[in-house]
């Protein structure tokens, strides 16, 4: 078991006891309105009884807690916040089911499909309030109100971004033409604002200087703009067996990754092609063709690789140590070393 396996066990412990904690789910049976929240998070079942389900890999809060500790702070102080960042991804995923019209979510139905559109806009509303109820609590673990204040501002800040990027990507659904660069500014708002506040509350309740707080930010953000950029080139070109899903699914949705908006300011025949209102395996495949043609794959591995260098550039200079500092590139190597 390596440094992250180890440290990520334990984080992963203290950040589900905070979060139960948080939503009221330490007693038993919850009334419909806790239990709600606690069926999304895996706790409880359709009837509300226990259940034990993957509630997801909980990259973000682990990634605060380590930036704590490998910026020279008490992870334990840090507990609150990595809670509050769980609670409030896990609010956008309730209200991001609504909106997309999803009726599945972890292999299981989603809280709209189950109590309806109304209930679960409430839940999700419910969820991000109880977010900032969490993220209050780091004066109980003995940080300063001044730096809880502070984390306060850049959590609502993010929220902001979040709410920006996901306006932006249901707005890209109903336009022919995106840019390149509202594209990288979409996935910003929508990926990796929140995995910089992971790094940036961690470093900032660490009690480090405004300059190592930022250089962890930088980290974060960089790591999320790396990852979504990844997984937009495995979406075309990765291997099915390994990435776990069809690779000809975002060409035949027609989703607007930075790949395919590349070919598209390239190429008027892939504009064309992609004009035609129904879409099977022949058209998968010649838009791949021509979308190989156009150099999109080169540019994407380009923009991945600049944001991952970036990302541990900046690791490297707001010099963590210790063996969250090994655990942070072991997580990095993780996300990026992804084959593509």
């Amino acid at each position: 078991m390596n440094e992250f396996q180890q440290l990520s066990e334990q984080m992963r412990q203290a950040v589900n006891a905070e979060m139960k904690t948080v939503l009221n789910a330490t007693a038993a049976p919850p009334d419909e309105f806790h239990g709600m929240l606690h069926y999304h998070m895996g706790w409880r079942d359709e009837q509300l009884q226990p259940a034990d389900v993957n509630a997801g890999k909980q990259i973000r809060p682990v990634i605060c807690l380590l930036a704590c500790q490998a910026a020279g702070g008490n992870w334990q102080q840090a507990v609150p916040a990595a809670a509050a960042i769980e609670l409030l991804h896990n609010f956008s995923l309730i209200h991001d089911d609504i909106e997309d019209a999803s009726p599945t979510r972890r292999g299981r139905k989603t809280l709209w499909a189950i109590w309806g559109v109304e209930q679960a806009i409430n839940a999700g509303d419910a969820m991000f309030a109880l977010a900032h109820l969490a993220l209050n609590r780091l004066v109980d673990r003995g940080v300063s109100a001044e730096t809880a204040v502070h984390a306060l501002r850049r959590f609502d800040e993010t929220c902001l971004g979040l709410t920006q990027g996901q306006h932006a990507d249901m707005h890209f659904e109903t336009r022919d033409v995106v840019s390149v660069d509202e594209y990288l500014a979409m996935i910003k708002g929508k990926t990796a604002v929140l995995l910089s506040l992971c790094t940036e509350l961690g470093a900032l309740i660490a009690g480090q200087d405004t300059e190592t707080v930022e250089h962890y930010a930088q980290f974060g953000l960089n790591l999320g703009l790396a990852f979504q950029v990844i997984d937009d080139i495995l979406g075309i070109w990765g291997d099915e067996a390994v990435i776990g899903k069809s690779v000809s699914t975002d060409i035949l949705t027609k989703k607007k990754t930075l790949p395919v908006l590349y070919g598209l300011s390239q190429n008027g025949a892939l504009r064309q092609l992609y004009q035609q209102e129904t879409t099977d395996e022949v058209f998968v495949e010649e838009a791949i063709q021509v979308i190989n043609n156009t150099g999109a794959r080169d540019f994407a591995t380009e923009r991945a690789t600049y944001y991952s260098q970036t990302a541990l550039q900046h690791l490297e200079e707001a010099h963590p140590t210790g063996p969250a500092y090994t655990a942070l590139n072991q997580l990095s190597a993780m996300l990026l070393n992804r084959d593509f």
